[in-house]
């Protein structure tokens, strides 16, 4: 508690310490204080409506044993005991976060029960006072006491509350990394050292699936922020949280890493249940649009869970504005063979694709979107021109000029496969194309056609 509300505290009490008719009122308060602390219950209960909203059994016989005991601590502190550090009101804001029963309710708890304290401290004080000076001395005493001791245990509360509940939060979060850390580290059902880990937590009950997703900004430096971290995390528990599925969602390597296990299949003689991958895909839609997500396919144990991040890390990699939400099982095989043998494309590309691009970008992506529309059509130079909105000749046009350029007749089938695939090289951004000076290209223009 702060020094400000001790010496309030110490104020009010010093002025209600010479009153004639203190001695009396106290008694007055100590002599009724089960009537007392039954009244700051009812209001509480009037009032407050989290109170009676509650399930919890240890809520409302903990409210009335701290009612008494601030009418204890009261009838002690005027008879004048010194203040102390409030180690009852400690004690209950520790009880209180440990339950996450809300702390404003608490506190609109404490708004509640000042009204009857004060209400009991001036009546008392008006029933053994005679003269008007000394009754009204004595009501402003008291008053003003009432009001200071409120303002003194709130503030212990709230302090109290938030501490307990940062420490709660630090050890929740030391326990989810630990076992979000054993999850990705593949870690056997049979492994003895982390079973009870992951038995506790409900990841190795029978016949589970189990998937990742990975998630970060659209920006992601934003990730290096930790709160905003923490928000798109905390977002993400909300959306998957009606899904009944296991989960444990935090951050890990500058990105929001989540597991989700459920159950495959109700017996062996039961149909399987829908892709759990699917589910969390189609949840996992609802995240704004600053978001990228990449989501795994289904693994059958707790051993293949590193394979599953894996798989979302590339679909995370391979997500993009216009789709936010991908899934490695719907990721197509020639952007996964692209994706992977990024390296290896990038030393082995013919010497006219820097040419092939250049002419590209002068004719606005006319000669990539000729080649995708034709191979579209099944190779039909009328229905591509049709798809494109041009004359066939137009199409025939821009087949030599590609031919001119490469040297690759894309009216043949292998010849037409081996431009498309420097076509998704260009449109992925899977390699990096230099030129005769051996600078890097930039790479991704026809992510603009």
């Amino acid at each position: 508690m702060s020094d400000y509300y001790v010496n309030a505290l110490n104020d009010a009490l010093r002025r209600v310490a010479g009153s004639p008719v203190l001695a009396a009122a106290i008694d007055r308060v100590a002599n009724h204080a089960a009537a007392i602390a039954a009244q700051l219950q009812q209001a509480v209960l009037a009032e407050v409506p989290e109170f009676s909203k509650s399930r919890n059994p240890d809520l409302l016989p903990e409210l009335a044993g701290h009612g008494r005991e601030h009418v204890d601590e009261i009838v002690r502190l005027l008879r004048g005991g010194g203040i102390g550090r409030f180690d009852f009101v400690h004690e209950h804001a520790r009880r209180r976060a440990e339950q996450r029963f809300p702390l404003e309710a608490t506190l609109h708890a404490y708004r509640s029960g000042h009204k009857v304290l004060s209400r009991w401290l001036r009546e008392s004080a008006l029933t053994v006072a005679s003269p008007a000076d000394d009754a009204q001395r004595a009501i402003a005493g008291v008053v003003d006491f009432a009001m200071e001791y409120t303002d003194a245990i709130s503030t212990t509360f709230a302090g109290a509350y938030s501490s307990h509940s940062l420490l709660l939060a630090d050890v929740a979060g030391d326990q989810r990394s630990q076992l979000l850390q054993i999850l990705l580290d593949g870690h056997d059902e049979a492994d003895i050292r982390a079973e009870r880990i992951l038995r506790d937590a409900g990841f190795l009950d029978e016949r589970q699936s189990f998937c990742v997703a990975l998630a970060r900004s659209v920006d992601p430096t934003e990730m290096l922020n930790a709160s905003r971290a923490r928000r798109l995390a905390d977002s993400i528990e909300q959306i998957v949280a009606e899904l009944a599925v296991r989960r444990i969602i935090d951050i890990h390597t500058n990105k929001v890493t989540m597991v989700f296990a459920a159950v495959r299949r109700d017996s062996g003689w039961t149909a399987p249940r829908s892709s759990l991958a699917k589910r969390i895909r189609d949840a996992l839609s609802f995240v704004g649009n600053a978001a990228l997500i990449g989501v795994s396919n289904d693994v059958p144990s707790t051993s293949h869970i590193p394979t599953a991040y894996r798989e979302a890390a590339t679909a995370l990699e391979l997500a993009s504005v216009s789709q936010r939400v991908s899934q490695f099982s719907e990721i197509p095989l020639q952007r996964l063979l692209l994706h992977f043998a990024a390296e290896d494309f990038r030393r082995v590309l013919p010497a006219w694709t820097n040419e092939f691009y250049a002419a590209d970008d002068n004719a606005g992506g006319a000669l990539v979107a000729t080649l995708r529309a034709y191979a579209s059509v099944d190779m039909n130079v009328l229905k591509a021109a049709e798809t494109l909105g041009v004359h066939p000749n137009t199409v025939y046009a821009r087949l030599q000029r590609i031919f001119d350029i490469s040297g690759l007749q894309g009216r043949c089938y292998s010849a037409l496969t081996d431009l498309l695939i420097v076509c998704d090289c260009n449109r992925h951004g899977a390699v990096g194309v230099s030129d005769a000076a051996g600078q890097s290209l930039p790479s991704g223009r026809a992510n603009s056609r």
